[in-house]
């Protein structure tokens, strides 16, 4: 195992987590009481990057627990477009490490303009959406360092776990909460799943998921480009059958990744499709299946995260700055 700064960042997260969810809970319980009274219609979460893909977990968590229909927003749609949408009865989520990029602040203006109830997950609590939203859920996740975020992303779902919780008043997610810094400790002390020599000479990956195991592979994907030069794709399990199952015959390596939750034995019987059809594959999954089902992912990414840090040394690469990236990107 590496010694990177990502790698040690990464596992910080336990701790992270167990003092964001014990400082956010009165807050996390007065927005819950807010949602409640305003019932929103539609949920639009605002993000960019890895936080766009943690949105994916958010629209699979709220729609699940809350049934509220979700999306994400188009920033551009307010920065470059000018354009206003309609948001009354709306609840709108906005996630930035920073909250300092120029099109996710004009999209957050736009919408609490709009009439939109407005919460922001940010780590950087001086950020600018402080003043614009009804509500800061702070991250908690101290200074991040490495480019590659991995304790501030986490921190983002467990954030989002948290919210949905107490605004679904759903005791037994809650109850479950207070396991989740365990779990991420008990897979951190656990053997590597995803290894060079597993992955020897690959260039090109697909990683399947399903449900809130899909949501996850999108930032798996990005990671895998950002710090380890892997072009990596994520997909549905059930949609890769939809035309891309044929790259399989090509050699194309599969980065599995399980979550034990309702769709693991559709997504189980997707992937035996694959290794039918000759798919090299590579398995991502819990060491612990009592882990409650919306605490899973954050479990599988946990030990991604260690991972794919290694993978990256092994081909000669610093996770900590990867080649062109900057810690805080600012687009209009």
């Amino acid at each position: 195992m590496t010694q990177t700064i990502m790698e040690q960042e990464a596992k910080q997260a336990p701790s992270v987590v167990e003092g964001q969810l014990l400082a956010n809970k009165a807050l996390a319980e007065k927005i819950g009481v807010k949602l409640r009274e305003i019932a929103p219609k539609m949920v639009m979460i605002i993000g960019r990057g890895s936080s766009d893909h943690a949105g994916v977990f958010g629209k699979y968590l709220i729609e699940i627990e809350a049934g509220i229909p979700t999306f994400a927003a188009a920033p551009s749609v307010s920065s470059v477009y000018g354009k206003q949408l309609k948001l009354e009865q709306a609840l709108v989520i906005v996630i930035s490490q920073s909250g300092r990029s120029p099109d996710i602040i004009a999209q957050a203006e736009m919408a609490k303009k709009a009439g939109a109830y407005c919460v922001a997950l940010v780590n950087d609590e001086t950020s600018p959406l402080k003043d614009i939203v009804d509500e800061v859920l702070p991250l908690k996740a101290g200074a991040e360092i490495s480019v590659a975020a991995t304790k501030s992303y986490l921190a983002t779902l467990s954030a989002l776990l948290q919210l949905t919780a107490y605004w679904t008043e759903n005791n037994e997610l809650i109850s479950a909460l207070d396991t989740l810094p365990s779990a991420m400790q008990t897979i951190i002390d656990s053997a590597p799943q995803l290894t060079s020599q597993s992955i020897d000479g690959v260039k090109n990956m697909v990683v399947l998921g399903r449900g809130l195991g899909y949501a996850i592979t999108k930032e798996m994907a990005l990671k895998l480009k950002e710090v380890s030069s892997i072009h990596a794709e994520a997909f549905s399990s059930a949609e890769f059958l939809h035309g891309p199952v044929t790259l399989v015959e090509q050699g194309l390596a599969i980065l599995n990744c399980e979550v034990n939750d309702e769709s693991a034995q559709s997504h189980q019987e997707q992937i035996n499709e694959m290794t039918e059809r000759g798919a090299d594959l590579v398995h991502l999954r819990q060491t612990d299946l009592s882990v409650h089902p919306r605490l899973a992912p954050l479990v599988v990414l946990q030990r991604f995260y260690l991972d794919v840090a290694e993978v990256s040394v092994s081909r000669g690469f610093n996770p900590d700055e990867p080649k062109g990236l900057k810690k805080v990107t600012r687009t209009l």
